[in-house]
């Protein structure tokens, strides 16, 4: 496995990391997926009791079926939080719900979409580091990616659609696909808002 295809400093990686909800359809090669997991199962986790594992869905049929189970989730938790229903309810100056419902639409032209599960007691804290060792492979080859999360509505079916055992635990889609558009920075507070020193409350040195 040549790791050194991850040549790209972390430091570069990390600081253009975005999430990516538009992809083009063209498919990841085999070995570059199989990189991207190699680099997941190299995460810390609790115990190395080594608990996480990944169904990486790229059959087309398959990627649309999960598609047609993403936008019903995805839906279904709009309804739960706001009861929005439709495109049409979500505030034109909300773009960042209208970006996730434009993924809604789209999961199903996904080129890889892989779900990231645990084995028991299935625990999220080791699963978690792993999805972001993912998430930063994918994007020092290129290859966008964005965290995701279903409804449980749909969970029955999507473990029947791909064979999941009752007992593993379900914590994340994550699409991977090239980008429509490109990578970059991305807008978050400030550390010295979000950070805190001996004691909550009390401000960074850089505050």
């Amino acid at each position: 496995m040549d790791h050194q295809r991850l040549s790209m400093s972390v430091g570069e990686a990390m600081f253009t990391q975005r999430a990516i909800r538009r992809f083009r359809p063209d498919p990841i090669p085999t070995e570059d997926i199989r990189l991207i997991l190699e680099a997941a199962a190299k995460a810390p986790n609790g115990g190395n009791r080594q608990i996480a594992r990944f169904l990486v869905v790229t059959d087309r049929a398959l990627v649309r079926e999960f598609g047609k189970l993403y936008h019903e989730a995805w839906w279904a938790k709009r309804w739960d939080e706001r009861r929005w229903t439709k495109l049409e309810d979500i505030p034109p100056e909300d773009k960042n719900y209208r970006a996730a419902a434009q993924l809604a639409e789209e999961m199903r032209d996904a080129p890889c979409v892989v779900l990231a599960l645990a084995v028991p007691p299935g625990s999220a804290n080791s699963v978690i580091p792993a999805c972001q060792n993912l998430m930063l492979a994918a994007r020092a080859l290129g290859i966008g990616s964005v965290p995701t999360t279903l409804h449980a509505k749909v969970m029955d079916r999507l473990y029947a659609l791909l064979g999941i055992p009752k007992d593993v635990s379900f914590h994340f889609s994550i699409p991977l696909g090239y980008p429509r558009g490109s990578f970059g920075g991305s807008r978050r507070l400030p550390t010295s808002e979000t950070t805190f020193l001996n004691r909550w409350g009390t401000a960074s040195p850089w505050a």
